[in-house]
């Protein structure tokens, strides 16, 4: 797109949004027409190879059928048959939720939430309070120690602090940590934990912690951690436990995750970073190269993408171990887009959603943080050879990926390498 269409089309859109905002639906529908005019304005203007590619791209919501599985149990309990799965509890029917006290470090409680007591809450009393504090928010599911997201969805439920709060702890709480089913073996038990003013407060504008009870405007299967799973809107899933089942208030000082235990970094947030979807497989010399990809938007947000096709036979930056000081090309971030996917009837997302404007349905900003966004280019010509395509992010303070935290414990980031053959 040539710079002046550009800056007629970002101008023109803010101030249209403006006008539009003040007519209500009207305006609403007028702004996702004007949303396509500016989506085929920019297609015109687009190199044809490279929106061939981008056509091809993923949806940017996941069915929920199509997150990738990284479950843990043996066996698998997603995989029990139904009428085990009411009798432990893993139906909406007979779901109950414990709040309870840590025996070895205890949190003072008025009221605590148990089975025994006939006082744990339900499925039934979890909708009955979603009437009131029910929230949605768009998220990607990332595991800590794999290169690629699990899937991006429309997570609903009711915030953890609203259950918290009915159990009514008076002191020594500082640290609230959760468990699901794990086919009543101990030595299956995969817990996570949270300190309590994560629970009780959201930081940086972020999302609550929540009981997850919907993803993309579906209950949540079975596969997916349903009935009731804990999402935690800036971490790596693992400490979004799936089934549900107790939550324990404690006044430990520290973290006791499971997924501690194997020297992982289990208090740091989703990073940035990025990675490929389409490479051309057989280029032939001379001809430029459309490339698309994703990157995943961490807590310290996507200022910019860039790519770098280095020639293999030409030597490295010498003593330059991420390559900052490399020839990298910004990649275009491509806009919102106007099929969400996700399996929503007639493309609508279920408003509101934290982040997304009410009126006309788009996000607030872009890249929406905690979630995905689609990058592509078009690389020049080159020669026949061999060469290597990378490409990073670059985060709202302009620190290139893999940094801050190059640290493979402390989540993916490493810069992706993929080899091109031009002939």
């Amino acid at each position: 797109m040539s710079k002046q269409l550009e800056r007629f089309l970002s101008e023109h859109a803010t101030v249209s949004r403006r006008f539009f905002l003040g007519l209500g639906a009207a305006g609403s529908l007028a702004w996702t027409r004007l949303a396509w005019a500016a989506e085929a304005a920019t297609q015109a203007t687009r190199n044809p190879r490279l929106q061939a590619a981008i056509e091809q791209l993923e949806s940017w919501l996941t069915l929920p059928d199509d997150f990738r599985d990284v479950s843990r149990g043996k066996p698998l309990p997603h995989s029990l048959p139904d009428e085990r799965k009411a009798e432990v509890g893993l139906t909406r029917e007979s779901w109950r939720l414990e709040v309870v006290s840590d025996p070895d470090n205890p949190a003072r409680l008025r009221s605590p939430l148990s089975i025994e007591d006939g006082t744990a809450l339900d499925f039934a009393g979890l909708m009955k309070l979603a009437e009131q504090y029910a929230v949605r928010f768009a998220k990607v599911m990332t595991c800590l120690n794999i290169g690629c997201p699990l899937g991006t969805g429309i997570w609903e439920g009711v915030p953890l602090r609203e259950v918290v709060w009915r159990a009514q702890p008076t002191e020594n709480l500082r640290r609230v940590f959760y468990h699901g089913y794990h086919n009543d073996d101990p030595a299956q038990l995969f817990r996570s934990s949270l300190p309590v003013g994560r629970v009780l407060e959201d930081p940086f504008d972020l999302p609550p912690v929540i009981l997850c009870y919907k993803l993309n405007g579906e209950w949540l299967t079975s596969e997916r951690g349903g009935p009731v799973r804990v999402v935690v809107p800036e971490a790596y899933g693992f400490k979004s436990i799936k089934w549900l089942q107790r939550v324990t208030l404690s006044n430990i000082s520290h973290a006791n995750d499971t997924y501690a235990e194997k020297n992982n970094d289990v208090d740091s947030p989703l990073k940035s970073f990025a990675a490929t979807l389409h490479v051309p497989k057989e280029p032939k010399a001379d001809e430029p190269l459309a490339i698309t990809g994703y990157a995943q938007v961490g807590l310290s947000g996507v200022s910019k993408v860039q790519v770098w096709l280095h020639d293999d036979s030409q030597p490295l930056p010498e003593g330059d171990r991420y390559f900052s000081t490399a020839p990298w090309l910004d990649a275009e971030i491509l806009a919102p887009p106007l099929n969400w996917g996700g399996g929503f009837a007639d493309n609508k997302l279920p408003l509101p959603i934290l982040g997304f404007d009410e009126e006309t349905g788009q996000p607030k900003q872009w890249p929406l943080r905690l979630a995905k966004i689609h990058w592509a280019v078009l690389l020049p010509r080159r020669p026949a050879g061999q060469y290597t395509l990378r490409c990073r992010t670059v985060d709202d303070k302009g620190i290139a990926q893999p940094m801050p935290r190059p640290f493979r414990k402390s989540g993916h980031s490493a810069i992706e390498q993929v080899p091109v053959k031009i002939g």
